[in-house]
């Protein structure tokens, strides 16, 4: 999987929507994804970065992605559900769906950790998941072979003391992404659910949980690009319920 070489049309026509589109990984695969042929719907909370993207997928001639601005963790259902409808009216349905979108919250024990970093890193690595997918499946149920990937982490399968809430949250996705392959497997079988731990990787988010660690000893986002095209494309149409590791151990 980390050496599978994506067909130039993989994607072509599809529309897939990635969170924290703007820095990253999420930067990265929809970059990716568009220049497999998709249709991009890049969601995040900073406007410029989206735009940036934005503008690097336009000219590069790949299709023209979509802006979709939004704050997880302030983010009301209605926002979600409105969400849902404006992609309905403009594409009639979803065939992929990259839940990318996390923050790290802080590094410490549980006892000293602050209950206000707790409950915001839970609602936008946990919660605010759970309403996007719960107001994408019917749109995604339209697809005659949609992709979901929640993306895990280490830390999210064997707990490791100091990770606080993203240990916890990423938990959670571990079990919102069993718990969807199981409810989406059903006679159509045209939703496919799968979890993604990227491992350790050259982004920001990395070099924050890790200051001492040289960058340059971890692989770039785009070196983890096979497993993400594989997971979103025609060939992984079997696999589901999987929790997946982009990187070999």
């Amino acid at each position: 999987m980390q050496d599978y070489q994506a067909p130039a049309d993989l994607l072509k026509d599809r529309i897939i929507m990635v969170t924290g589109a703007g820095s990253g990984i999420g930067r990265t695969a929809a970059k990716a994804y568009a220049a497999h042929g998709a249709t991009v719907i890049l969601v995040g909370r900073t406007v410029s970065k989206l735009e940036s993207v934005y503008d690097e997928i336009e000219s590069a001639g790949h299709p023209k992605p979509a802006i979709v601005p939004l704050n997880f963790e302030g983010a009301a259902v209605k926002e979600y559900e409105e969400l849902a409808m404006t992609i309905e009216d403009n594409f009639n349905r979803l065939d992929g769906l990259l839940h990318n979108a996390a923050i790290l919250g802080t590094r410490s024990p549980v006892e000293l950790y602050d209950p206000e970093i707790w409950s915001k890193v839970m609602q936008v690595n946990a919660t605010a998941p759970f309403l996007l997918s719960r107001a994408m499946i019917p749109l995604l149920r339209k697809s005659d072979a949609a992709s979901v990937i929640f993306t895990s982490s280490g830390v999210g399968r064997k707990a490791k003391a100091y990770w606080g809430a993203y240990a916890v949250s990423k938990f959670a996705i571990e079990g919102m992404s069993q718990l969807l392959a199981e409810e989406l497997d059903d006679d159509r079988n045209n939703v496919r659910v799968n979890s993604l731990n990227p491992g350790a990787t050259r982004t920001n988010m990395r070099a924050r949980a890790y200051p001492a660690e040289n960058p340059q000893h971890n692989p770039k986002p785009e070196d983890l690009m096979p497993v993400y095209l594989y997971l979103m494309g025609r060939d992984s149409r079997e696999l589901s319920g999987q929790q997946i590791d982009a990187q070999p151990k």
